[in-house]
């Protein structure tokens, strides 16, 4: 048992605590929100394929393999259940893959993304799971939303990371072979 300020908190307790991925984006709040509210940018997130009507229970479906077909059984179906424009959006899956390793443990959950404006060009990024028990495929499925919105965060965010001077001489050099950077 650990012991809070509050006094014990049990292991249902700890459970059912939020889990967050935080990370910064070079960008700004506006190209964030439209990252995670329309179908191109949708697909930064690492999916092959997306769909998005974008209003208060509407529906965000997307498929991982581009083979695969929006609407099949393996198409992940996110209901927006609120947003505030460029600063909050809250989805739960309606619809997990037909091949997906926790279909039980995702009834309850939801997903709350935060973007706070954090100087010029940038934006953090706060992904709040909640809705987790103490079940042992409910914390497996808080294990798999850690590293998968971990691995999200860092792909949205690499092509917004800045350069550093020598790497934008070196592909100025690439561009143009008579270029002598040394």
């Amino acid at each position: 048992m650990l012991l809070s300020a509050a006094g014990l908190w049990s292991q249902a307790t700890l459970a059912a605590e939020p889990q967050v991925t935080e990370g910064f984006i070079n960008a700004s709040p506006a190209e964030v929100w439209r990252i995670f509210t329309t179908a191109e940018g949708y697909k930064q997130t690492g999916v092959a394929q997306a769909e998005v009507d974008f209003k208060v229970g509407g529906t965000i479906r997307t498929h991982y393999d581009p083979k695969g077909r929006l609407g099949d059984a393996n198409t992940i179906v996110n209901e927006v259940l609120a947003y505030e424009p460029e600063r909050m959006l809250a989805i739960r899956i309606k619809q997990p893959p037909a091949d997906f390793k926790y279909p039980d443990a995702i009834a309850g959950t939801w997903t709350v993304i935060y973007l706070t404006p954090a100087g010029d060009n940038m934006t953090q990024v706060r992904i709040v799971g909640l809705g987790y028990t103490d079940e042992p495929q409910s914390q497996a499925l808080r294990k798999f939303f850690a590293e998968g919105n971990r691995w999200t965060l860092d792909r949205i965010a690499k092509p917004y990371w800045p350069k550093c001077a020598k790497c934008v001489a070196e592909e100025a050099a690439k561009a143009d072979p008579d270029t002598d950077t040394n």
